[in-house]
């Protein structure tokens, strides 16, 4: 008999920033690796024979909890991937679910009918997860084995050897463990979905609602381009009220230029200023400078703005994830931004994702620190799970 775990992947991008991300590349977030550590120990008093690994980063680097910790190599199967999701890779949820709603809820659902344009189906992922596992199972008899894989190809394959249809399978938490037996190429589920080395702390699931409940629109915004013939007085509304909540006085703001350098990043690339909507609500906004720094992979970020209706609802970090996908599909490696040095919330908020000090700003009116987060990723991150 052979013994598989089959595990998810930790914490990535697209469950931080609520993005659909399917063959999509992301990266482990700083929780992912605190989740990862909690998977190691879990695993510390398990013996392991051999890991495979689905071919993206975060299962990957993932899988270095079990076979750096035990010396073992690592085995790359591009079967155990994620279902490819085509031309919804790296999309909001908010906007599938606003612009394809039908074709969200079949996803939602697992329908086997669902599908969209470049994408797999739920047979076809299925078919290449049970033909990898029994080809491990085969390879590995009287053996134990870890398998990272990804949440709806787990899904698919779970729900095939426990006879019930995906929908019928819940979804699991990030790191979550199956136990599997496999004996005379016959699959046995002797449990699934166990998170139980996470602590509250850093489990993914609970720290996020949408799993719990059919609806989430209060959780999930979509973005579009702002609107500056129609939406300066908004924008100039949300640029001083931030400032006022910052520096408590109106002294040396100059709203005027704000607005033009708005405008002119707008007018260079739509993309620049994107209105965060939460239903018909705007919630916020996410400036982005395209036109600068480019040379030295840094992506600036003028203004990172919450209305106050949708401050400490765990929602801002969706901004930030509209300027990682955007700012990573121009090449850059590094977001930019400038804070106030006083502004407690703001610091606290950039520092738990990511973001450090990197110095002062030279060319401003008021104190602000530039802070600064990593985004990039090369081939050489890939290559250094391919030899231990």
């Amino acid at each position: 008999m052979t013994t598989i775990y089959l595990i998810r992947h930790g914490e990535a991008e697209g469950n931080l920033y609520r993005r659909c991300q399917g063959h999509y590349n992301s990266l482990i977030t700083d929780n992912g690796y605190r989740q990862i550590e909690a998977l190691a120990r879990r695993f510390a008093g398990i013996p392991i024979d051999a890991v495979y690994s689905s071919d993206l980063l975060r299962a990957m680097t993932t899988a270095r909890a079990i076979y750096q910790t035990k010396n073992l190599p690592l085995h790359i199967d591009p079967r155990l991937r994620e279902i490819g999701v085509g031309i919804w890779e790296d999309v909001p949820w908010g906007n599938l679910e606003r612009e394809s709603p039908a074709s969200m809820a079949r996803f939602s659902a697992c329908d086997e009918a669902w599908s969209v344009e470049g994408g797999e189906s739920y047979p076809v992922v299925r078919a290449r997860m049970l033909a990898a596992l029994s080809e491990i199972a085969a390879r590995h008899p009287e053996q134990t084995v870890a398998v990272v894989s990804h949440g709806s190809a787990i899904r698919a394959v779970v729900s095939h050897y426990m006879g019930l249809p995906t929908q019928g399978i819940p979804h699991c938490d990030n790191t979550a463990v199956a136990c599997l037996q496999a004996e005379n190429g016959v699959f046995r589920v002797v449990y699934q979905g166990d998170n139980s080395h996470l602590s509250d702390e850093i489990s993914t699931f609970a720290r996020q609602s949408w799993w719990r409940k059919n609806s989430t629109a209060d959780s999930q915004m979509w973005f579009r381009t702002m609107d500056f013939q129609k939406e300066s007085d908004i924008y100039q509304a949300c640029r001083q009220e931030a400032w006022l909540t910052i520096h408590k006085t109106m002294e040396q703001y100059d709203g005027a230029r704000f607005l033009r350098d708005a405008q002119a990043q707008s007018a260079y690339d739509r993309r620049s200023v994107m209105v965060a909507m939460l239903g018909e609500d705007m919630a916020g906004l996410i400036q982005m400078d395209l036109r600068r720094d480019a040379d030295k992979g840094i992506g600036g970020i003028p203004f990172c703005y919450m209305t106050k209706e949708y401050r400490c609802k765990k929602l801002g970090v969706q901004l930030l994830g509209q300027a990682v996908s955007t700012y990573r599909g121009l090449g850059r490696n590094w977001l930019r931004l400038r804070c106030a040095p006083d502004n407690a919330a703001a610091q606290h908020f950039y520092q738990k994702y990511g973001f450090v000090r990197n110095g002062m700003a030279q060319d401003s009116a008021v104190p602000l620190e530039l802070l600064d987060k990593y985004i990039g990723f090369d081939q050489a991150q890939i290559a250094s799970h391919l030899h231990f």
